[in-house]
């Protein structure tokens, strides 16, 4: 009897563990596959347009007569609206983990924690219509020339779109920290804002970080909100009172438009997949880096 659930057991373990491994071959070779996709139609893309000029050139009008094909442009429109969306999220994100964590009861945060993850259950294209027929409208009232399309209003819903991630699991870290740090820093005296601040923040830092981290890759992928609120017009600036567009929206921009498969504009949209990865990959690659520093300085 005991042999028989024994083996059972070690059936059960090696099952689970067969389990665990075919899921990482999966994620492994789902990476691999979309590494092969893009960097084949991306070294196809490349032996027709220099480089160098992708890298240097100002203008991105591949779909005009008059080809240019620039990445910058669509590079700094992506790098600008996440740079207002976590601009947003981040201070309000952190203030309602750390509100939660030391200050609210258990009844509210129970209430309240749910209520602001359903933010990030709504649907993306609800939040651009939103940023296009509300909160566009309503920053025109304060900013006379802003157009009708722009970068500001799209960060901005971008920003309360993410705020789940932030406040989540910045909370959940703050909340992970041993109770004696907290108890140790009112037994000197200090106040409860002095020690969520300059201690449970601190300690959680490494949670923080990677909350931020998800946040801006969530942000930096975003389509459908830059797509109907930014507008579709590549442009090298810095203004976010005017007309732009992403990487993520030029790939929807030409992937449902009529341009021929094969040509060397539908090319264009893995270029510029590439490239995203890219970025994302060296972003992330950086805020790690930044989190492990933060983990070396508490541990």
């Amino acid at each position: 009897m005991v042999l028989t659930f024994l083996k059972i057991k070690v059936n059960k373990e090696k099952l689970i563990e067969f389990i665990l491994k075919l899921s990482a071959i999966v994620t492994i070779l789902t990476t691999v596959g979309i590494l092969y996709v893009l960097l084949s139609e991306s070294i196809s893309f490349f032996k027709e347009v220099s480089i160098i000029e992708f890298l240097t050139n100002k203008q991105w009008t591949p779909l005009f007569v008059k080809k240019n094909f620039g990445i910058l442009p669509l590079v700094t429109g992506t790098l600008l609206t996440t740079f207002i969306a976590v601009s947003v999220a981040l201070p309000v994100g952190i203030t309602i983990a750390i509100y939660l964590s030391e200050y609210a009861n258990r009844t509210f945060k129970k209430i309240t924690k749910p209520l602001l993850e359903i933010l990030a259950a709504v649907p993306t294209v609800v939040y651009g219509f939103f940023a296009l027929v509300v909160v566009t409208p309503f920053l025109q009232s304060f900013i006379p020339n802003l157009s009708g399309f722009n970068s500001l209003s799209a960060g901005i819903v971008m920003g309360i779109m993410i705020i789940p991630y932030v406040s989540s699991l910045s909370e959940d870290a703050l909340s992970a920290v041993p109770k004696s740090l907290r108890n140790a820093s009112y037994g000197m005296g200090a106040t409860r804002l002095q020690t969520s601040f300059r201690v449970m923040v601190p300690a959680a830092s490494s949670g923080i970080i990677v909350s931020v981290i998800l946040a801006f890759s969530r942000a930096i992928g975003e389509t459908m909100i830059v797509a109907i609120a930014a507008g579709q017009q590549p442009r090298l600036t810095a203004d976010p009172t005017v007309p732009i567009s992403t990487i993520t929206a030029y790939i929807v921009q030409v992937a449902k438009g009529d341009v021929p498969h094969n040509s060397l504009e539908y090319k264009t949209i893995f270029a510029a997949g590439i490239s995203l990865f890219i970025l994302t990959f060296l972003l992330n690659n950086i805020s790690f880096y930044i989190r492990k520093k933060f983990q070396e300085q508490y541990d």
